[in-house]
């Protein structure tokens, strides 16, 4: 009897541990709250899937109002478009032959969109889309204070757009960025005009590539840690933010986002070596802790909670004698991104029992 039979419709504490739940009313609340709040801005949706992992989701997003997914990487959008999602964005750059061929070749079957940032890869990807016979779609990569990839805003993205915008194989659709540095500002005010500042370097080197009758119709970027802000600025066509379907100890306590926690992580108390310690079946394998702590639900008086490879340590104040060998603890997730990655299904679960069972088809796809 495979997994996915025996699982549904049973108590999720009759399931194997360590096991990834999502709780689906909570996903479902956050879901809405984010297409509402697009829909109310007047920005399209396009839904990071690097902590969805599975065309399933994907389409429930874009049933719930998302134009298309944004995906990390080639291996990803390639799932995306295996599972029927036809619009989607890779927001990075993809180098080197093979993965362009790669690139070109799914152009027939969906339509995608890719990341660029320098001159010999635009070259590369506009031959390998001329010799396949497609023409593939462009955006731009700005740097608007994050200090990772993209081209500096102004002169060089108009360079760099004139550029694309003459090649054969390729369209400029437009402009993405990504204003990662803003997000765990906590004061609200210092946060706005921070992220404004930032996303105003996006827009006015759109509208210079536009001044320059290159054109561009799309302005992405946004975040779950900035969406509240990015989607209401003016120029901003698109906002990126998917994560926060899920919401995690990081969304909510270092990017002040107040998303509900629907993401969990079922795990099995295998030792009480003191009445200070709790020692259960989820480490570093299963849930990450390198960007928040996992909180484990229902236990009093934590002080810490550490994890190694395969265990999971929560230290407590006070002796609690009612947690006993055997016994089943939830953790919220610390952060989606990297635990999801971790896990081979993910269990849905509606009032305590297993509702559907989820393949992560896009686990693994680092390519």
């Amino acid at each position: 009897m495979s997994l996915d039979t025996w699982a549904i419709g049973r108590p999720k504490t009759e399931l194997d541990t360590p096991a990834l739940l999502v709780d689906l009313p909570t996903m479902e609340r956050n879901i809405d709250r984010m297409a509402r709040y697009m829909r109310d801005a007047g920005v399209g949706w396009r839904p990071h899937t690097k902590a969805l992992k599975t065309p399933a989701l994907a389409h429930m997003l874009l049933r719930a109002g998302a134009h298309g997914v944004t995906c990390a990487k080639l291996g990803e959008a390639e799932v995306m478009a295996a599972g029927g999602v036809r619009d989607i964005l890779i927001a990075n750059q993809v180098v080197g032959d093979h993965k362009i061929r790669r690139l070109v070749n799914l152009a027939p079957h969906a339509d995608v969109m890719v990341a660029v940032d320098g001159e010999d890869n635009v070259r590369a990807i506009d031959a390998a889309a001329r010799a396949k016979g497609v023409r593939l779609r462009v955006l731009i990569e700005v740097n608007i204070g994050m200090h990772r990839a993209g081209v500096e805003p102004g002169d060089a993205v108009v360079h760099l757009a004139r550029l694309v915008h003459g090649c054969e194989g390729l369209r400029l659709a437009g402009l993405m960025g990504w204003e990662a540095h803003t997000i765990r500002i906590a004061d609200p005010a210092e946060k706005r005009r921070a992220v404004a500042d930032a996303v105003g370097l996006l827009v006015q080197s759109a509208d210079r590539c536009r001044r320059a009758d290159l054109p561009v119709d799309i302005v992405s970027c946004g975040g779950t840690g900035t969406y509240t802000i990015t989607a209401r600025l003016p120029g901003v066509t698109e906002i990126q933010a998917g994560g926060g379907i899920f919401g995690d100890v990081l969304y909510r306590t270092r990017m002040h986002v107040d998303h509900d926690y629907a993401l969990t992580v079922l795990a099995t108390v295998t030792s009480r070596p003191t009445p200070l310690r709790i020692i259960c079946d989820a480490g570093k394998k299963t849930m990450s802790s390198d960007a928040a702590p996992p909180a484990p639900v229902g236990v009093s008086h934590v002080t810490s909670v550490a994890l190694s490879a395969e265990h999971g340590k929560i230290e407590l104040s006070e002796p609690d004698a009612s947690v006993r060998v055997g016994d089943k603890i939830e953790f919220v997730v610390g952060y989606s991104d990297t635990t999801v990655c971790l896990h081979d299904e993910l269990y849905g679960v509606r009032d305590g029992r297993v509702e559907i069972v989820w393949p992560l088809l896009g686990r693994g796809k680092l390519r």
